[in-house]
């Protein structure tokens, strides 16, 4: 087994690395030479969208192992401090990324083939998994690498609609005569509350939140000098949809609401689509939630807990382009991940290393058990 040492001064190195979305060809490169000259990869090599890609094993079953390089920009002290790791990305998510290349580092080659994907971009716009979408590699279970402490399997996230809306109210004037012109960024406050409250709403589960629409304004940009009023005002509104509904009726409701504000406001608005991720939620009885929950309850000693989230991960893309049995998993506290305080449990980590590595034992086994009576079945 590595050594928790080990684990511990590969984690930092990666932390020590800072990497923002689309700027990770330092941890991708990095991540190549440890693959190889350290873990044992066969193969190792960087795709034309920046994910690294290593290859361990052959033959079936081949269990993707997925986990991104990115991280929310803002860096934060690496350090280790009363039992916990810290630093940008300690929890969200290059804890679970490094826990599942080590686990894949003691894989027995003859058990099936490993395929480790470190992608770029998740905490943008999943450049890097849909990358891996059109490529087409062939797997047969994937395990995606996100918090969710050791004793929960993600099974569940919400999808995810950001759109830029533009407002132009054709004109502008002198800040000293602001009758003479309406004001863009006055005039969008209307939207955004229009959006909020008729979206929200709609898509309201009050038992739930993992159920219900959310909306959230997270950019604003207008105006063009501090003494005259906007012609134009844009907005980002980030709206996630839970599995009860999916983003084209959320964008239907979405083009009926700004198109009767304007008229209403007598204004030009405008909006463009920055991500459009579906919702999804895996199949809570396949082999790969069976062999996790198995691998958790000899670790940890307690039953597995699934559980769904109220984001959007990579799991979305990948489940809804292939039909096999997928599910997140990973070390980490989710509401420490985004904040100044990010990180990791130590203990934590190294357990979910084990957790990994049993699991990936377990799918095998289970994959090669049932072809072996399917076969046994067709004989008869």
């Amino acid at each position: 087994m590595v050594s928790p040492n080990y684990a511990v001064e590969l984690l930092l190195r990666t932390l020590q690395l800072y990497t923002p979305s689309r700027s990770e060809a330092s941890l991708a490169n990095m991540l190549k030479e440890t693959c190889v000259s350290e873990l044992g990869f066969e193969q190792a090599h960087i795709d034309s969208a920046g994910n690294l890609m290593a290859i361990k094993g052959a033959g079936d079953p081949k269990i993707m192992l997925c986990g991104h390089m990115d991280t929310v920009p803002g860096e934060i002290q690496v350090m280790v401090k009363d039992g916990y790791i810290y630093g940008r990305g300690a929890s969200d998510a290059k804890a679970a990324l490094i826990a599942m290349l080590l686990a894949a580092s003691e894989f027995r080659k003859q058990r099936g083939t490993i395929i480790f994907a470190a992608v770029v971009d998740e905490e943008g716009n999943a450049t890097g998994v849909k990358q891996l979408v059109k490529s087409k590699l062939p797997f047969d279970y994937a395990i995606f690498g996100e918090p969710s402490g050791t004793q929960n399997i993600t099974i569940g996230y919400k999808g995810r609609l950001a759109i830029r809306l533009t407002c132009d109210v054709g004109n502008s004037t002198h800040a000293s005569a602001p009758w003479l012109a309406k004001n863009s960024i006055e005039e969008i406050y209307d939207f955004w509350k229009a959006i909020k409250s008729e979206i929200s709403v709609a898509g309201n589960d009050s038992r739930s939140r993992a159920n219900s629409i959310s909306c959230s304004l997270t950019e604003i940009t207008g105006g063009s000098s501090h003494n005259v009023t906007p012609q134009k005002c844009k907005i980002t509104v980030d709206m996630r949809i839970p599995t009860t509904s999916s983003c084209d009726i959320v964008l239907e409701q979405l083009k009926g609401v700004i198109d009767r504000v304007a008229a209403d406001k007598s204004v030009k608005a405008t909006y463009r689509i920055e991500d459009k991720t579906e919702p999804f939620e895996a199949n809570h009885s396949s082999p790969l939630v069976r062999a996790l929950s198995l691998s958790i309850l000899e670790v940890c000693k307690t039953h597995a807990i699934l559980v769904r989230k109220t984001g959007t991960g990579d799991m979305n893309v990948l489940g809804t382009a292939f039909n096999v049995p997928v599910v997140t998993y990973g070390p980490g506290e989710p509401h420490s991940s985004h904040t100044a305080n990010e990180h990791v449990k130590i203990t934590e980590y190294i357990s979910s290393i084990d957790v990994f590595s049993r699991a990936l034992f377990h799918i095998s086994r289970l994959h090669n058990n049932t072809k072996t009576q399917t076969l046994t079945e067709d004989k008869i």
